[in-house]
């Protein structure tokens, strides 16, 4: 082991399964997988422990950056877990009233500008969508697939070639997934 190998403890309740490079993690509010690999990282599972070590004779601070990466990735692997992520966006209509539904693993937004084709973005996988008035709510064990589907709706209704003092239409992100109230 070099200064720079870390560990991660499993807290109650979470449980880990390595197979390759696919880290599987179940908890009570579900699972989540991520590929981990890198050729000079090393990870391990030790009983309710989880090590991340360097495989160089060497290592450096590169080795020391994909540890500490591969340490965060895992770190809100557990969270997820634990306790879902959560994103909340703000629909906002100063000129058209705007119609935000979702349609299998499609979110639909119609009448945006007045135009008259709808525009549509996708959902993620295990991340779930609600809309509950004027607010879209995005929910899921993993964070980059809740931020990733969070950040796909606001950018659906991106406005270009307008006057963004006046034409403030569309849907923007209030909260961030990860992020408390």
């Amino acid at each position: 082991m070099t200064g720079f190998d870390t560990d991660i403890d499993l807290p109650q309740g979470v449980e880990a399964t390595l197979q390759g490079v696919l880290l599987l993690l179940k908890g009570p509010k579900g699972s989540s997988k991520k590929r981990l690999y890198h050729p000079t990282i090393a990870i391990q599972l030790q009983g309710k422990k989880i090590l991340i070590t360097s495989k160089a004779k060497k290592p450096n601070k590169n080795h020391k950056m994909l540890i500490n990466s591969f340490r965060a990735h895992i770190k809100n692997m557990i969270l997820g877990v634990q306790k879902p992520y959560r994103a909340t966006l703000k629909v906002c209509s100063g000129h058209f009233p705007i119609t935000v539904m979702v349609e299998g693993n499609m979110v639909v937004i119609k009448n945006f500008l007045g135009e008259k084709s709808s525009r549509k973005t996708g959902i993620m996988e295990g991340v779930k969508v609600t809309v509950q008035g004027d607010q879209i709510i995005v929910e899921g064990v993993d964070l980059e697939n809740v931020a990733q589907t969070a950040a796909r709706i606001e950018q659906s209704t991106r406005i270009t070639n307008r006057d963004r003092r006046i034409f403030q239409d569309g849907c923007y992100i209030t909260l961030k997934a990860g992020e408390e109230k």
